[in-house]
């Protein structure tokens, strides 16, 4: 049964693909699941963890992201094949979603400079929690980079109220997160700090993805548990927010090791995991 509601959600998810410029109803996506539009709205949140409203508006960007750094079509030309009628709406909610403009996304050609944390007074304070977890990372045999932040909402899009960066891990640590209900979203991409040319600066490669939540988090207190790594399939909401260039940061990474004669072993997470990247 389980396995039959998920092929009825990826038949909605591909007619969500293929209609992106269309107008799309909850009754057009229902139809393609064959599902009535109350059950299939129910059967859609439960499985990918969000509503097919935001999944679809998420995927919308996502190909907006891709069309900007692979064609020279004008924004105003993307919005409208993303199925925006306004380009100033698309442009505001791209930017709150990836973290910056569509204009300073093709020119970092969809990298970004740095991941800023929220790190207003409310936010870091010794009255702060900690999430702590045991990484299973997919066994290919490859070092990985990972990223990890905590967000709001299921989809990672948005300044993240915590985040690092990770080499080759096994175990993640965020300090200071501010009580709430967060949901802790990670990506990887394979690389190695050893070897800064292994990197592959294209994150839709080789990606890996895991999530844990809804996490509740109380001042002083410690969540702990296991993220499990997997690799990213058609179920999985569409990472938003625009990452670093990690075949940059690796270089940067060794360059740094290098000057200060400390062991790469150090890893990345001395980079300052709480504010910005």
């Amino acid at each position: 049964m389980e396995q039959a509601v998920e092929v009825a959600v990826k038949r909605a998810v591909t007619t969500m693909r293929d209609n992106l410029g269309q107008p799309l109803t909850i009754d057009d996506m229902a139809r393609s699941a064959m599902f009535s539009k109350f059950h299939f709205t129910r059967v859609f949140q439960r499985v990918t963890g969000v509503s097919p409203g935001r999944f679809l508006s998420a995927l919308r960007l996502q190909h907006a992201q891709q069309l900007l750094v692979s064609t020279p079509l004008r924004i105003a030309d993307i919005s409208q094949r993303v199925g925006y009628n306004s380009v100033g709406t698309f442009s505001t909610r791209f930017s709150r979603s990836v973290g910056m403009s569509p204009t300073e996304y093709r020119l970092q050609s969809g990298f970004a400079r740095q991941i800023v944390a929220e790190t207003d007074a409310h936010t870091a304070s010794s009255a702060g929690g900690r999430v702590e977890c045991h990484i299973r990372m997919p066994r290919d045999g490859q070092p990985r980079l990972v990223f990890a932040g905590l967000f709001p909402e299921r989809i990672p899009q948005g300044r993240p109220v915590r985040c690092t960066v990770l080499a080759d891990p096994e175990h993640l640590e965020l300090d200071d997160v501010p009580s709430g209900t967060w949901h802790l979203l990670a990506q990887s991409v394979p690389g190695s700090c050893s070897h800064p040319d292994g990197y592959q600066a294209n994150v839709n490669e080789s990606v890996s993805v895991a999530s844990l939540g809804p996490i509740t988090v109380r001042p002083r207190s410690v969540v702990r548990s296991t993220l499990e790594f997997n690799s990213a399939g058609p179920l999985d909401p569409p990472v938003l927010l625009a990452l670093l260039d990690v075949r940059k940061l690796a270089m940067e990474i060794v360059a740094q090791h290098a000057q200060a004669h400390v062991p790469l072993a150090a890893g990345v997470a001395g980079h300052d995991p709480s504010g910005g990247w």
